[in-house]
């Protein structure tokens, strides 16, 4: 399926001169249906999707399920102790496995009983495991392929993916002070809005829209005119969302922290869907992917220090970070909206601190979805 010939002229201009004026893409970028073929394809299929923390699988056998990309999977911690992601299908007849969250001795279908351990292999085919041919090996569950990120699950559902670590070349310097590996999540969401996925990832991380959106939730703390946006990497992109002078700043933090991190959050966009905001004691994130062509699924979280939650002051950073993603949606919508307009156009983009992420994001969306045909 071809791409929208407006989407696909603009991408061609952003792939052959990267450094010509900024422009935002042409509204069928974020509504047409023929967008989502390729971008599944290509962009997350073939890429890193974050599903979740270690943390929320503590111990051996602890399990919880989700579905991605209409896939069901279980992330659970094997006999190992490591951390893996398995098919939620039955090997049998296709059933559905587990759901919700939990601690199993063994993968058992509600459905005929066939079991399996937290590797994927088959333990258990009552009868059938009886019959002529039958053959055990070839009956595991798909296991994907994982990585693990300061405590974050990322997946790779085609089995193709180039290497996590090439898409964070250069992000790690900004995130290893902070210690998130030590944070805790507090309460994983999954919520579905009505929005093009590209919109939330691109309205999470660019700064223009803190001072106007956020006037008394964000502004006061990180306003626009203190963004300043980090260089690119092949996988990712990010700004330091600095703090107002009159802002006090987080309390509890990690003793490696510069007097400038304590002083900011650290913005990364790990592409394509993984959007992260993180302070000296907590951070809230996002794993965005599409479910339509305008339509998302966003599993997120705040996850803070081990000494906020006796304080009360992680759920407060639940609380705050669920404040502005509400106002967030709310413009949000109103961009979907507009974006089906007669007469919406591309736009000037603001200077590189304020919205340099967003056309690192064209590159990288350019590079995927035209290649080298540019």
């Amino acid at each position: 399926m071809a791409l929208p010939h407006d989407t696909l002229t603009a991408l061609r201009e952003v792939k052959a001169n990267p450094n010509s004026t900024p422009m935002s893409m042409p509204p069928s970028f974020y509504n047409h249906d023929d967008m989502l073929p390729d971008e599944l394809t290509s962009v997350f299929l073939n890429g890193w999707i974050c599903v979740g923390r270690s943390e929320e699988v503590p111990t051996i056998g602890d399990y919880y399920t989700l579905e991605v990309l209409d896939e069901p999977i279980i992330v659970t911690r094997n006999k190992e102790d490591e951390v893996v992601v398995l098919s939620n299908v039955c090997r049998h007849r296709g059933s559905l496995l587990l759901s919700g969250k939990g601690n199993s001795k063994r993968i058992t279908c509600p459905y005929h009983r066939w079991s399996y351990d937290h590797n994927g292999k088959l333990l258990s085919a009552p009868i059938v495991d009886k019959t002529v041919g039958f053959d055990k090996k070839r009956c595991s569950l798909p296991k994907f392929n994982t990585h693990l990120w300061f405590g974050w699950v990322f997946v790779n559902l085609s089995g193709t993916a180039g290497q996590f670590e090439d898409s964070v070349v250069g992000a790690d310097a900004y995130v290893k002070n902070y210690h998130p590996e030590q944070y805790l999540s507090i309460n994983p969401t999954t919520e579905y809005w009505p929005l093009n996925w590209k919109c939330l990832a691109e309205n999470f991380m660019e700064g223009y829209h803190l001072t106007p959106v956020h006037m008394k939730t964000l502004h006061p703390m990180t306003p626009t005119r203190l963004c300043e946006k980090i260089p690119a990497g092949m996988g990712h992109t990010g700004y330091k969302a600095h703090y107002n002078d009159k802002y006090e700043g987080r309390k509890e933090s990690h003793p490696d922290m510069t007097e400038e991190e304590l002083r900011q959050s650290m913005m990364l966009w790990v592409y394509p869907g993984f959007v992260l905001a993180l302070s000296p004691n907590s951070a809230v994130y996002m794993s965005i992917t599409p479910t339509g062509p305008t339509a998302l699924q966003t599993r997120w979280d705040v996850i803070a220090r081990p000494e906020t939650f006796e304080s009360g002051e992680a759920q407060a950073r639940y609380d705050f970070a669920a404040s502005f993603n509400q106002e967030d949606r709310e413009r949000l919508l109103d961009v979907q909206k507009g974006l089906t307009s007669r007469f919406a156009d591309r736009g000037f983009l603001a200077p590189p601190d304020l919205e340099g992420t967003v056309w690192d994001f064209y590159q990288f969306m350019s590079d995927k979805l035209i290649g080298d045909s540019a």
